[in-house]
């Protein structure tokens, strides 16, 4: 039954939250008035940010994870840089970066505090580590302008909450590691974020529906890459038909 019903794979979520920040960007840059264009743009962040909890908590090799998404976010300020006269906003791909920094901080601190190996001062050093970047990313978010702030940040870390792989964690704990109190718990850092921003993102919990309908699985294509290429492509593109539309004028 649940087969039935959790019909949207990984690939096929990534696919509809790129459709819905594509519409955003047009509503920024090139249809600045119609609002309807920025409220369909909040179903974008939820799907996007909970994957990439998915992607941290399935990838392999856990370094080259985190150095694509920071050097595309690296070739996005670029871009930002070049086509925004100098400006040092920092994209979502920034946001991401640090959320995965924070997810893998969190995961060390699980494997040393339930390790019946490690030592009461690896654990409380792990806790130590979790807790200063935390911090770290908060005072970011107050010397820099960063997508969707603070809590941007840390949403997909509530998502990894419950995220028990490679934990020698009791029976009870690793019972919860499902995908349903995932979601569950990364909506309430969906919840907070609207709280703090107000107004049109209070709309971004309509993208929680749609995560219920996650199967679990990536898909049968491989579209990572493609993933990856289309966020830096698609703002160059958008960036060239607002240039394009401002020297016809």
């Amino acid at each position: 039954m649940r087969n039935k019903i959790c019909f949207l794979s990984g690939n096929m979520l990534k696919v509809l939250a790129a459709v819905f920040m594509t519409i955003d960007h047009i509503g920024v840059l090139i249809f600045p008035r119609v609002a309807l264009l920025r409220y369909i743009g909040r179903l974008a962040y939820p799907i996007f940010a909970f994957m990439i909890a998915e992607g941290a908590r399935y990838t392999k090799n856990k370094v080259r994870y985190l150095g694509l998404i920071a050097g595309l976010a690296f070739i996005c300020q670029l871009v930002y840089y070049f086509f925004d006269n100098g400006s040092l906003y920092m994209c979502i791909l920034v946001t991401f970066s640090l959320s995965i920094v924070l997810i893998y901080a969190m995961q060390y601190m699980k494997r040393r505090l339930f390790s019946t190996e490690a030592s009461a001062v690896n654990k409380i050093i792990s806790i130590l580590i979790f807790l200063s970047l935390l911090t770290l990313v908060y005072f970011l978010n107050e010397w820099l302008t960063i997508d969707y702030g603070f809590l941007g940040c840390v949403a997909p870390v509530f998502a990894s909450l419950f995220d028990f792989r490679g934990v020698e964690a009791p029976r009870l704990l690793s019972a919860l590691d499902n995908l349903y109190l995932r979601i569950g718990a990364f909506g309430i850092g969906v919840l907070l974020l609207a709280i703090e921003t107000g107004g049109a993102q209070y709309l971004s919990l309509l993208a929680l529906p749609l995560l219920l309908l996650y199967s679990g699985k990536r898909g049968r294509l491989k579209m990572k890459y493609f993933f990856y290429l289309f966020y830096p492509l698609h703002l160059v593109a958008l960036e060239g038909i607002y240039i394009l539309i401002h020297l016809l004028k």
